[in-house]
């Protein structure tokens, strides 16, 4: 059996193709990929459910590992493009942040919120509302 897996080593680490996709510079960056996958689904909801906290560590977590990316040899350019792609989504998520606690956000979508419920009661009421008959004099 051992002769068997290390035949099947020997097989797999002499193609170029199948020995890159067997290894940690494939297989990393791919599970790494969940990071940034959720980022930019989150930025399709709302942003009082964002931590700053924990965008900002995983900004300087996403820079950090992008330059570390260009200095390992060989250089995992598939890395890079994971953390490049976590820090665009953790800036977005930052500015998202920014912007609805500290630059008014959270105010414009209060009213935004009102306006909408102010408009839906109108639609409302005008629903529910009997109709107005109206008569037109005959004429002689």
């Amino acid at each position: 059996m051992a002769a068997f897996v290390k035949a099947l080593n020997a097989k797999i680490r002499s193609n170029p193709v199948s020995d890159y996709f067997c290894s940690t510079h494939f297989w990393g960056p791919a599970s790494n990929f969940g990071i940034p996958l959720a980022a930019v689904l989150d930025t399709q909801k709302s942003p009082d459910l964002i931590s700053g906290q924990m965008t900002g560590a995983l900004t300087v977590y996403a820079f950090t590992f992008m330059r570390y990316s260009l200095a390992v040899t060989p250089k995992n350019y598939l890395l890079f493009a994971c953390h490049f792609t976590n820090a665009g989504a953790q800036l977005t998520q930052g500015y998202r942040y920014l912007d609805y606690h500290y630059w008014g956000g959270k105010q414009k979508l209060e009213a935004a919120e009102a306006s909408k419920a102010a408009s839906g009661a109108l639609e409302k009421a005008v629903a529910v509302a009997p109709p107005v008959a109206t008569s037109v004099p005959a004429s002689k």
